[in-house]
């Protein structure tokens, strides 16, 4: 499987630190990648909105537009992933954020090594669904689009996140197969479980929300206790 090399992906680092934003972007070029830095939120949201990237790095503290305000607008119209960085580390800080549709939650400070991890690890996802997936995969009246990352349904559309939209992949690849948790995390969020991690959670029930939000009826995802989940066909 081919990868997406560093001079072929751009990425956009919206970080109002002066010093912090200047040091990511130099790294980040120096490891080869095309880096755009933006200091505020509003500049930020114009720039990934106007422009393709591969991976956005989002200051959750930002002037004029926080972070988490503008990823709730980038949603809307963009699956582009998104590592949200923040010194706001509480459990329900990561929840809020992951709950808006980031892909990944950077507690501040952070190592370079341990960002270079979290970059990498989107970019490998990325690079096997764009090889790996079929567009358009007719799957009775349900379609996946791979390079929107989303999914329809007799014309309407789900708007699913980048996370979400892997989390249907995995569970229509194992339907009727009970997926446990560190399985779901390792294959669709590409890190390990702990019990305290409620990501997933909010994953899956946004993920079920949307699916009922546009009338698909044929699988049902259900909570097994103690186990995980299930993409059940309906009876």
């Amino acid at each position: 499987m081919s990868q997406l090399l560093p001079a072929s992906v751009r990425l956009l680092t919206i970080e109002d630190d002066p010093i912090l934003g200047a040091h990511l972007s130099g790294h980040l070029r120096e490891r080869g990648f095309a880096v755009t830095w933006c200091r505020d939120g509003h500049e930020g949201l114009e720039q990934a909105l106007r422009e393709p990237f591969d991976l956005v790095l989002l200051d959750v503290m930002l002037p004029s537009c926080d972070g988490l305000e503008a990823l709730r607008r980038l949603r809307r119209e963009q699956p582009v992933p998104v590592i949200l960085m923040s010194a706001l580390g509480a459990e329900q800080d990561r929840i809020s954020g992951f709950s808006q549709g980031a892909d990944d939650y950077l507690p501040k400070p952070f190592s370079l090594a341990e960002l270079n991890v979290r970059i990498d690890a989107i970019l490998r996802r990325v690079a096997l669904e764009r090889g790996s997936l079929r567009a358009n995969a007719d799957l009775g009246d349900l379609r996946l689009d791979e390079a929107a990352s989303e999914m329809h349904l007799d014309g309407r559309v789900a708007s699913l996140t980048a996370t979400e939209y892997r989390l249907l992949e995995t569970f229509l690849a194992h339907a009727d197969e009970t997926l446990s948790k560190a399985f779901l995390y390792q294959q669709v969020l590409h890190r390990g479980y702990t019990a305290h991690d409620r990501s997933l959670d909010m994953h899956v029930s946004h993920l079920r929300r949307k699916l009922q939000a546009i009338g698909y009826l044929r699988h049902q995802l259900r909570a097994v206790w103690g186990r995980g989940y299930v993409f059940a066909s309906a009876d």
